[in-house]
């Protein structure tokens, strides 16, 4: 090792380099260059790239990650695959997600895009082989924005609907209703062309008015045949749905005005950057908690709801031998903390160097699997009062479809006095929910390709984002259909969670860990957090993790199970085929990337594999006297003005002399 004394270097420009704020750092034919730690960024400055902004106060982080992770996939996707596996038997594979892979990965994405300061992409410096991790997580981020937000369209279809003095899923009186729907208020049925009175022993009196005959007809309906008005304004109201995916039907115009009004809040929440990201989210994060809490209290008053406690509490154990609840309980964990997208790294980016990252993700991630627990609560007290009110089993009350919120959340709603303003709480509560998750997703796709492209992209940032939101729009027309439904099962199924999720999060654990070193991003993280994590994250990230996705990973394909839709349709081949290309849109990149960055580098085989497994940016080491530890600079401000090959894993420390050592 050669020693080079800073002061040396840069003594005949001072006064240059401290107006430039910057340290210019030369060995043999590398040139350094990083900002002073105390630089104030001049966000008005003006330059050829923009200015990169940071949260404007400590409380906008922490929001902002609550609101992202605390989303739709607490309370409308944790119940319904809860339900759909089992109930209690979801939560143990649930909870051993949560405490070995969930909470870790919050961790190291957070702290990772923290210490780089840059997106999705550019952490990728720290290992560019694996860059086509960065580039699935775009392209998975890319996916989930288009068909995520269908869910705030349908929360505003039912917003607008509750805008009256009577809500429309309260009585069987409506065009959509069939001679089975039955009320859950009145347990009459008052169809639009006959009156039907359900007397105790199930039979049915019509008493229907014919062109030239008036005439009462009695007759008998099974008691399963039983509908509620609830579920009939969202399969037949709301979706209009179809027999399959082979049938899809026209688009429903009033969904896609709402489709649209979605995309225009989310478009103004984001559009001016972090800053009016995190004042939106002090209200948006924080609401929703207020209508669960009366929605439990509701709910556990209603006759039935302890049956539907019981179910969701109890372990069905023969449920733990099918893959699919190991693989939806994973990839709910990391849908739920929207773990691999990308946005958790974004979100990070924003903060000061030495945020305590460490608590936060803790606080986050509590927040989070408390708060999908307390939904479950709520809804399936919900469904053991449709079940008692019914006289089904819990577990036969609903279609075990994503639509299962728009079921069982309405139902609690028509019991609660003047249920018109309940209901139009709980929808803005939804609404709330899943604008925080989708402009935080939408801030991590856009946050990715500004910072990898920030001289065509960081000026022009609002125009892109309407370019982004408009191209989204257009493709999510197709989840609108009156057979959108089952477009959009298949792409919540095989697009941006299952398979392609776990394949991408198993190679940026390896990455991190194993590639760039879990030591070396150890002392990253003790640098900007002042003191070492308990050893428990490293083994998590080292085996742990790794250890779990892969196993469900490989699980998944050894008793891989046809997508269907409820419990009587199951998908056609060609339509699996579609959500195949889904899920490989997006981990082909890494494989494929590794091979051509292998391929373009030169030298040997083992000199390639060196060279593309190290940093293309060194780590520097700053001396911090006040705190006695090393004040690592983040990468991402060191560049490499000229050198012959990519630089290797030796570090650039200062010593007790305050001279760099290269």
């Amino acid at each position: 090792m050669s020693k080079v004394t800073a002061s040396d270097v840069n003594e005949n420009n001072t006064k240059e380099n401290q107006q430039n704020d910057t340290v210019v750092l030369n060995h043999n034919d590398v040139s350094l260059e990083h900002p002073l730690e105390n630089t104030q960024v001049n966000e008005n400055e003006d330059n050829d790239e923009g200015t990169r902004e940071k949260w404007s106060g400590k409380m906008d982080f922490i929001l902002s990650c609550v609101g992202f992770a605390v989303g739709l996939g607490n309370v409308w996707r944790f119940p319904y695959l809860c339900y759909k596996n089992g109930g209690g038997a979801f939560l143990i594979p649930y909870l051993m997600f949560w405490a070995f892979a969930g909470i870790p990965l919050f961790f190291l994405e957070v702290s990772i895009g923290q210490f780089l300061n840059i997106g999705g992409l550019g952490i990728w410096k720290l290992c560019p082989v694996f860059k086509g991790v960065g580039y699935a997580a775009v392209i998975i981020s890319g996916l989930l924005d288009i068909y995520y937000i269908i869910i705030i369209a349908w929360t505003l279809y039912y917003l607008f609907a509750s805008f009256a003095s009577k809500l429309p899923w309260e009585t069987c009186s409506h065009p959509w209703n069939t001679i089975y729907c039955v009320s859950v208020l009145t347990n009459q049925s008052t169809h639009s062309a006959a009156e039907q009175i359900v007397s105790d022993n199930g039979t049915y009196q019509i008493a229907a008015t014919l062109s030239s005959v008036n005439a009462t007809t009695e007759f008998y309906i099974n008691e399963s045949l039983k509908v509620s008005p609830v579920e009939e304004f969202w399969r037949r109201g709301v979706l209009k749905i179809t027999d399959g995916i082979h049938e899809s039907g026209t688009v429903r115009w009033e969904l896609a005005l709402c489709l649209l009004l979605a995309w225009c809040l989310t478009y103004f929440c984001i559009w001016k950057g972090v800053k009016q990201t995190g004042k939106v989210v002090y209200f948006t994060a924080t609401f929703p908690y207020f209508v669960l809490f009366v929605l439990l209290i509701r709910g556990a008053t209603l006759p039935g709801s302890l049956n539907g406690v019981i179910f969701y509490i109890t372990p069905q154990w023969e449920q733990l031998l099918k893959p699919q609840v190991w693989i939806d309980a994973g990839t709910q964990i990391f849908f739920s903390f929207g773990i691999g997208l990308g946005s958790l790294v974004a979100l990070g980016s924003y903060n000061p160097y030495h945020n305590n990252c460490y608590r936060d993700s803790l606080i986050v991630g509590c927040v989070n699997s408390a708060t999908s627990l307390l939904a479950g609560f709520v809804l399936f007290a919900v469904i053991g009062f449709m079940a008692h009110d019914q006289d089904k089993e819990v577990k036969d009350v609903v279609d075990q479809g994503p639509g299962l919120a728009f079921m069982a959340y309405p139902s609690a709603v028509v019991k609660l006095p003047i249920s018109p303003l309940w209901s139009i709480l709980f929808f803005s509560m939804l609404l709330m929910l899943g604008l925080d998750s989708q402009f935080c997703t939408m801030e991590g796709f856009i946050t990715a390709l500004v910072d990898e492209y920030p001289k065509v992209l960081r000026k022009h940032r609002a125009l892109f984002i309407l370019a982004c939101a408009a191209v989204s729009y257009l493709l999510g027309l197709a989840c609108i259909t009156e057979g959108g439904m089952y477009f959009f099962q298949l792409m919540d199924y095989y697009s941006a969670s299952g398979i392609s999720l776990l394949f991408l999060v198993f190679f940026e654990t390896i990455a991190i860990s194993w590639a760039f070193g879990v030591r070396r991003f150890y002392d990253a993280i003790e640098d900007m957090i002042g003191f070492r994590p308990n050893y428990f994250w490293m083994i998590c990230w080292t085996f742990i993790t790794p250890t779990l996705v892969l196993g469900v990973f490989l699980f998944s394909f050894i008793k891989y199970e046809r997508v269907t839709y409820g419990d009587d349709y199951t998908y056609p081949i060609w339509g699996e085929f579609i959500g195949w290309l889904l899920a490989l849109s997006s981990m082909v990149w890494i494989p494929g990337y590794a091979i051509y960055k292998i391929a373009i580098t030169p030298g040997t085989l083992r000199e390639r594999l060196r060279i593309v497994t190290s940093p293309e940016i060194p780590i520097v080491f700053r001396s911090n006297e006040s705190s006695g530890h090393l004040n690592m600079v983040p990468m991402t401000t060191v560049t490499i003005m000229s050198a012959s090959r990519p630089p290797s894993y030796d570090t650039i420390k200062q010593d007790e002399n305050n001279r760099v050592v290269l």
